[in-house]
């Protein structure tokens, strides 16, 4: 009896991981130019934003986000980092979630331009946000 042969991949398609958990893929959608302001966090070299979230992540875990920004068809994939954790019942009342570490590569070099055109002036305002 012969072995089954493998099922081939598309081409492009990376080889399934031989260990360890997938990272969690979140959709994670701003309509609106507030909502944006208050989730974008400058203060990480390559830019990030909050994802409201009850799920536990540990920092460093990898977390793939697909992101509509507002009035923009396209979505942006973004493979990003657990860079802090707002817990439940943190103070100030804050909402729990993590705070996401964009990676430094061109594409998201691109993305974080993007982000910081579309909040323009705003990006230095002292309205609260949900991040640092």
């Amino acid at each position: 009896m012969s072995e089954p042969a493998a099922t081939p991949r598309p081409p492009g398609t990376p080889p399934p991981a031989a260990s360890g958990p997938r990272p969690s893929v979140i959709q994670l959608v701003f309509r609106e130019k507030g909502a944006l302001y208050a989730a974008y966090i400058p203060v990480f070299t390559d830019g990030g934003l909050f994802v409201p979230t009850t799920r536990e992540y540990k920092l460093g875990e990898d977390i793939y986000l697909l992101l509509s920004l507002p009035d923009d068809p396209q979505r942006y994939p973004v493979a990003g980092k657990v860079a802090w954790i707002t817990p439940v019942n943190a103070s100030g009342g804050r909402t729990q979630g993590v705070g996401v570490r964009f990676p430094g590569d061109e594409k998201t070099r691109l993305l974080r331009a993007k982000i910081e055109e579309i909040l323009g002036t705003s990006i230095a305002s002292s309205k609260p946000t949900q991040t640092i």
